[in-house]
C-alpha cells in the first residue's frame, strides 16, 4: 500500500508522474449539487504552473485541467470526480546522467531502497509536479466551501526566504499578488528578488517559509483526539514535497512564552465569545475556535542545482554530480498555492465530518 489518498470524507487520490503522459486526481465525497466547471479550477492551477517568471522553473506547462467524471449539467453528482492534467513539456533526456546516480537531497536513494526501481525522469512520483493535482483538488474544495461555508477565505503568502523575513509592520494583503513571491511586504519582495537572482546565477538555491491563513472558519471543526483539525492540517502540509516543518499559530515560538503571555484571553462580544489574541492559531484541543486558522510550513532549498555535490550510484561508486534540467531556485514560491489547496481540502473535510457527527449543533454561550 503506497498511501496516495488523504482525507476522511472529502478524499483525494492523486496519480501520475512528472514525465508521464498526464497526472491528476480522483476527488470523492463531494456533496451533490455543487456548481463546478473546469474554469472554476483553472485559475488556481494558473497560480501554481511553472515558467511564469525567471524565479521559477522554465518548464512550460499550460496545466489545463479536464473534468472526466462526477459532474453532470454543471453540478456535481455525488460520485467520484476525476481530474486530469496532461504533461506537454517533458525533457526526459535532461535526466539521463542521473539514471544510475542518486541526487543528494532528493528521494532517489530512498525510493530505490524501498522499491528497487525508480522513475528517474524528474523524480517521477516524488516530483513537485505532483502538486498540480493537489491544487486541482483544492479548486474543487473551494467550490464546496462556497456552498457550505461561504464566509471562509483562504490566503497563502511567503513570510521568509532563506534568513530574510518580512516586516509584519509592513504587512499588506494587497501586495501579495503584486510580486513573484506572494509576499505581503513589498520592500522585502524587492530585496528577495535581488537575493534570489544572485543565488540563481551562482547555481544555488534557498528555502522559504509559507504562511496560510483561513478566516471565517466556524467554531467546532475537528475532533479532540485522532482527527484534530491541527493534526490533519499539519499532516496535509507536511505531505507537500520539500516541506520539513509545520507550525500552527505561534508554533515553536510558544515554547518561549509564559502561561500569562500564551493564553488567548476571552471576553463576551455582541455576537458571542471574542478572543483577545490568537497564539493558538484558531485551534484549541484540536477544535476550531472561530478565529483565523494560521499555519506555517518550512520548505527546504531545491536540491537540484548546477553546483557539483558528492554522491554515489547504484553500484556504490562515489562521484560528483551536477543535476541538470529546469528547476526552481526557491521551490517555496510555487508552494504557496499548494498550501492554500491543502488548507481548503482539510477544512472541507472537517466541515463534512462535523455535519455527519453533530449535524452542526453547537453549545450555547450566553
Amino acid at each position: 500500500m503506497s498511501f496516495n489518498t488523504y482525507g476522511h470524507i472529502f478524499r483525494v487520490t492523486t496519480w501520475g508522474e512528472s514525465h508521464g503522459p498526464a497526472l491528476g486526481c480522483t476527488v470523492d465525497g463531494v456533496p451533490p449539487g455543487i456548481p463546478l466547471a473546469e474554469n472554476d479550477i483553472q485559475p488556481w492551477l494558473d497560480r501554481r504552473k511553472p515558467g511564469q517568471n525567471k524565479f521559477t522553473t522554465q518548464r512550460k506547462e499550460p496545466d489545463e485541467v479536464r473534468i472526466l467524471s462526477g459532474v453532470f449539467e454543471g453540478v456535481t453528482t455525488g460520485t467520484p470526480i476525476q481530474l486530469m492534467i496532461e504533461n506537454t513539456d517533458q525533457r526526459s533526456k535532461d535526466y539521463g546522467d542521473i539514471a544510475q546516480a542518486f541526487r543528494p537531497g532528493h528521494a532517489d536513494i530512498t525510493y530505490h531502497q524501498k522499491y528497487g526501481i525508480r522513475d528517474y525522469r524528474g523524480g517521477g512520483r516524488s516530483s513537485a509536479r505532483e502538486t498540480a493535482a493537489r491544487v486541482a483538488a483544492g479548486g474543487v474544495a473551494r467550490k464546496v466551501l462556497e456552498s457550505l461555508a461561504p464566509s471562509v477565505r483562504i490566503s497563502g503568502y511567503m513570510v521568509q526566504m532563506g534568513a530574510k523575513g518580512i516586516d509584519r509592520a509592513r504587512f499588506d494583503a494587497g501586495a501579495i499578488d503584486q510580486n513573484p513571491f506572494w509576499c505581503p511586504d513589498a520592500t522585502a519582495a524587492t530585496e528577495w528578488a535581488a537575493y534570489l537572482d544572485e543565488l540563481r546565477l551562482s547555481h544555488n538555491s534557498v528555502g522559504a517559509v509559507i504562511e496560510v491563513a483561513a478566516t471565517g472558519v466556524p467554531a467546532g471543526l475537528g475532533a479532540p483526539l485522532y482527527a484534530k483539525l491541527d493534526s490533519d492540517l499539519a499532516a496535509a502540509m507536511m505531505s507537500i514535497n520539500a516541506v520539513k516543518a509545520v507550525e500552527i499559530g505561534d508554533g515553536m515560538a510558544a515554547a518561549a512564552l509564559t502561561g500569562v503571555e500564551n493564553a488567548d484571553e476571552i471576553r463576551m462580544g455582541p455576537n458571542g465569545p471574542e478572543f483577545l489574541s490568537n497564539h493558538a492559531g484558531g485551534i484549541l484541543g484540536g477544535i476550531s475556535t472561530g478565529q483565523p486558522v494560521i499555519c506555517r510550513f518550512a520548505v527546504k532549498p531545491t536540491s537540484s542545482i548546477l553546483t557539483p555535490r558528492q554522491t554515489i550510484n547504484t553500484k556504490g561508486e562515489e562521484l560528483d554530480l551536477i543535476t541538470k534540467g529546469r528547476h526552481d531556485p526557491c521551490v517555496g514560491i510555487r508552494a504557496v498555492p499548494v498550501g492554500e489547496a491543502m488548507m481548503a481540502a482539510v477544512i472541507v473535510d472537517h466541515l463534512l465530518l462535523d455535519r455527519a457527527h453533530t449535524g452542526g449543533v453547537r453549545g450555547r454561550i450566553g
